[in-house]
């Protein structure tokens, strides 16, 4: 009650400004149009329920050929990765003009906005088994299959529902930005009439109705956490193998085979399905716009400055949003009782989309470098808070038994047992969170601030340029897929030490 005293008083201060609206204003809104919103809120749910479903069953039959295929793993994943990194607001428009009117857009962007966040949490948690389980498993003569099935996949149940509980919300996110490129109904729609027309009661209206069923989503997923994670295995650590030593030329092998396979489904997947080169460019109109065309440096210069401008703001909300969710992760461990303040706070951040949130917190911020990296920094915060909890979660019990009968502190017992417990869940965080703060700042850039990259493809999908905006889909997902890959590397070079079993092939 205090809170929402609080928030009247504010919104009520600030009237006229075009940035809050109050629970009252909100909740007449809400009444007035209760009609309009519930359809709108029906037709986002449908598409982000269907989103969800596809995006998850293709993570987890992503996973299951990856741990009974393993030399599958580097290409499958780098295809996984570089499909994921492509920003949904540039790519909204070009499904939008393949599918036309209908709901696929809608449908596709939500399954997008999750399946790679559901695939990281399972291979995490498939491998999160001591060696002796699995060695048991090949006494009795059986195989990797049965290994998954009896062993890996119990597992791997509470990371499964940890990935869904972030998969939630992201799958609303999906639908909207689907519902904002052109959609008939949703929330989506509503957002940016009421964006456009600086209606702030109704823009709140809605980013708090989408921000109540997110978080509806995220406690029953929770609730499901808690019925299925059962006591950390007894011992997690394992020798590293020999699969670990990776050379060099190994690795610049797998990448040019990686990039081989996605030009050619780049090109064929697009002359298969017979889409008209005026919108689906191939690789090869890429080449000549940047590279042998008459006006290629124009073209290079203008989408290397816009581009510089987007990474100024990229890395520091990046990594503000890692440092944020791992320390209130800490702070919770420690503090149990935080949970119930920061928790539903957290959520709440989260939860709001950020089409609706992106306009309110420039309008609040400024257009500067302040707006922009707040925005991507709660885009990271909520996710890697999560996979943290999990992870400290997951310190085995005879360690911490061990630090218990020695009456070591909670601080010591968090730095030296449950810290490098978590490692696994965060750096599968760090890399999950590479293409959020692209997404997040590209967003911000398309809706509120009008510079950057986001705005360039903001401007060349209203104006048909679509040389220019594939130009601009491919260098961000190529930057968040190298991004992506460095953190990896930095994550192997930790789990060598702290979390062996993860990096075991």
């Amino acid at each position: 009650m205090g809170l929402l005293l609080a928030w009247e008083a504010l919104a009520r201060l600030n009237a006229g400004s075009y940035v809050l609206a109050g629970p009252v204003a909100v909740a007449i809104h809400g009444v007035e149009h209760a009609g309009l919103l519930g359809r709108a809120l029906r037709a986002t749910l449908v598409n982000a329920a269907w989103g969800f479903l596809w995006g998850n069953l293709v993570a987890i039959g992503l996973a299951a050929v990856i741990l009974l295929v393993p030399r599958l793993e580097r290409l499958l994943v780098a295809l996984a990765l570089l499909v994921f990194c492509l920003p949904l607001v540039a790519t909204g428009p070009i499904l939008r003009v393949a599918y036309g009117p209908g709901d696929g857009p809608q449908i596709v962007l939500a399954a997008l906005a999750v399946y790679y966040t559901t695939l990281l949490a399972l291979l995490v948690g498939l491998r999160a088994v001591p060696r002796s389980w699995l060695d048991l498993v090949e006494s009795y003569g059986r195989g990797a299959g049965a290994q998954l099935l009896h062993v890996r996949a119990m597992a791997a149940l509470p990371y499964l529902a940890a990935g869904l509980q972030i998969a939630a919300p992201a799958a609303i996110l999906g639908a909207m930005v689907g519902e904002f490129t052109g959609a008939e109904r949703g929330l989506g729609v509503l957002t940016i009439r009421a964006t456009r027309a600086l209606d702030v009661d109704a823009t709140w209206t809605i980013a708090l109705l989408a921000a109540g069923m997110a978080m509806a989503a995220y406690w029953a997923f929770g609730a499901l956490l808690r019925r299925v994670a059962s006591d950390p295995p007894a011992l997690l650590l394992a020798p590293p193998g020999p699969a670990l030593r990776r050379g060099r030329r190994r690795g610049a092998a797998g990448a040019t085979v990686t990039i081989l396979v996605a030009l050619a489904l780049w090109q064929g997947g697009m002359d298969a399905l017979g889409l008209n080169s005026y919108f689906a460019k191939r690789p090869g109109d890429m080449v000549t716009f940047l590279v042998t065309g008459p006006e290629a440096a124009s073209h290079r210069a203008t989408l290397l400055a816009a581009y510089a401008e987007t990474l100024a703001y990229t890395l520091p909300g990046y990594l503000a949003g890692l440092a944020l969710g791992a320390g209130l992760a800490c702070a919770i461990t420690l503090a149990p009782g935080l949970a119930t303040v920061a928790m539903p706070v957290a959520v709440a951040l989260r939860s709001v989309p950020i089409v609706t949130t992106a306009p309110l917190l420039v309008l609040a911020l400024g257009r500067g470098s302040v707006g922009t990296i707040t925005i991507v920094a709660v885009m990271i915060f909520f996710p890697t808070l999560v996979a943290c909890l999990q992870g400290l979660r997951q310190a085995p019990g005879d360690v911490i038994d061990i630090f218990a009968s020695y009456a070591t502190g909670r601080w010591r017992t968090l730095v030296l047992a449950r810290v490098p417990a978590m490692l696994p869940a965060f750096f599968a965080a760090a890399r999950m969170g590479v293409p959020a703060a692209i997404l997040a700042v590209t967003t911000a850039e398309w809706l509120a601030t009008g510079r950057g990259i986001g705005s360039l493809m903001a401007l060349t999908a209203s104006t048909s340029d679509y040389n220019m905006l594939w130009s601009a889909i491919t260098l961000v997902a190529l930057t968040a897929a190298l991004a992506h890959t460095l953190v990896a590397r930095i994550e192997r070079a930790v789990l060598r030490v702290y979390g062996p079993e993860q990096l075991a092939r």
